[in-house]
């Protein structure tokens, strides 16, 4: 989905979303290559699930891993916007549609999306400053209906 939206939407740039997990971040060292093949900008890589926060205490305990998103953006040169605690409350506000940074904005968690919010706009705002990229390559006709020939 990613590539046929990049080859035929107008695009300002990407957010990479990744997890502190191995097969998270070579995932995501892949999109940032095809964006990079698309003339798409990354506007930077935001590390999902990095800790676990409770919500009724408030302590923290890394269950993935920590930092493999910011290793990754440092490895490929695209900022690091930062980390999203796993939090229960995230979870019940996209089902109520109460976001939480709306519903407790101070939570460690509802502060981590607003920081992200700020640093993305800031990267939107530089890549608008930016000369045009060339076109991305047109996508690949479609292929004629009709039966495939199968070799046996």
């Amino acid at each position: 989905v990613a590539l046929s939206l990049s080859q035929t939407v107008p695009v300002t740039g990407a957010v990479v979303v990744t997890t502190p997990q191995a097969v998270s971040l070579s995932d995501s060292r892949r999109a940032v290559g095809m964006y990079r093949k698309l003339n798409v900008p990354t506007l930077g890589i935001v590390e999902n699930m990095s800790y676990y926060s409770c919500s009724g205490c408030g302590q923290e305990s890394d269950l993935f891993g920590r930092g493999g998103g910011e290793r990754v953006a440092e490895e490929l040169g695209v900022p690091f916007l930062g980390q999203i605690p796993l939090y229960a409350p995230i979870r019940v506000g996209g089902d109520t549609g109460a976001p939480i940074v709306t519903a407790e904005p101070e939570s460690p968690a509802g502060r981590a999306f607003l920081h992200i919010a700020e640093r993305a706009a800031a990267q939107v705002s530089i890549q608008s400053f930016q000369p045009p990229r060339p076109a991305a390559p047109a996508p690949p006709p479609a292929m004629a209906a009709g039966p495939s020939p199968v070799r046996g």
